[in-house]
């Protein structure tokens, strides 16, 4: 392809993402409210529907000033965070999949297949994260969606081993399931035991201890952070699923790289 059809590729990418991205926005909102899919998009606050053109991703946002054109009520920034995100997610997962696949001359749909598992690891992490953060929840339908929909791709293009998968899940879902035993769920909610079981899943044994690990860094710098700035209280509920998706998301981007680095350190 030549230098513009690159860019344009990679512009049609971005807005796929944003669109996504906004229809994650929507499914957030729409799934703890138990409101229909398909009705059009409304305020959550004065409840009026939205006109298409307030509701292009990121361009509305900025163009209405953060706020709805009919009550004023402020737009939370999350809306254009999300749809950003899931654009240059989307921009990623292409920029580091294809020269892989099409150097090694893997079949078409082998590559369209990979994409398509990494869309749903993206899509089901990002929506985990933005609900648990808005509302100290996990979606179960969600979640398991996403371990049984991983689990059969990754089968069907042999990307991580069913052993290294079931250890994972042994790890991930046990390490919680563990803490949650033992503290009678004082602890940890059941949420995060199947968080556990879906890091499991798409990342394997290894990573998966990898990811443990920089969930509970980043939970304790957030934490630590909150608790000196007086924004929380040292009893107060955190929303822990979301360092999970972030440790997984980064173990599964960098973990061989993390690890390499680890121990050309120590040697």
């Amino acid at each position: 392809m030549s230098v513009c059809m690159d860019y344009f590729f990679y512009f049609f990418v971005v807005v796929i993402g944003l669109i996504f991205g906004s229809f994650l926005n929507a499914l957030v909102y729409r799934f703890h409210e138990k409101k229909s899919l398909w009705e059009r998009s409304e305020c959550p606050n004065c409840h009026k529907q939205i006109k298409w053109y307030d509701n292009v991703p990121i361009l509305s946002f900025f163009i209405l000033k953060g706020r709805c054109r009919n009550c004023k009520q402020k737009i939370s920034w999350q809306y254009p965070i999300v749809e950003l995100w899931m654009g240059i997610a989307s921009v990623c997962i292409l920029y580091t999949w294809m020269p892989i696949y099409f150097d090694n001359k893997f079949p078409l749909l082998f590559f369209l297949l990979d994409i398509v598992r990494q869309g749903i690891i993206i899509w089901v992490l990002t929506f985990t994260f933005v609900y648990d953060l808005v509302y100290m929840e996990v979606s179960d339908l969600v979640v398991w969606s996403g371990v049984v929909s991983v689990f059969l791709l990754n089968v069907l293009l042999s990307q991580t081993g069913i052993t290294n998968m079931f250890v994972g899940v042994g790890i991930g879902g046990g390490f919680f399931l563990l803490q949650y035993l033992i503290s009678k769920g004082k602890w940890i909610g059941g949420g995060d035991i199947r968080l556990g079981v879906l890091m499991g899943i798409i990342l394997g044994w290894q990573n998966t201890i990898l990811a443990l690990f920089i969930s509970y860094l980043l939970g304790a710098i957030v934490g630590v952070y909150l608790l000196l700035t007086k924004k929380k209280e040292k009893n107060s509920e955190i929303p822990f699923g979301t360092f999970l998706t972030v440790g997984t998301l980064v173990a599964m981007w960098w973990g061989e790289r993390i690890v390499g680095w680890y121990l050309g350190f120590l040697s």
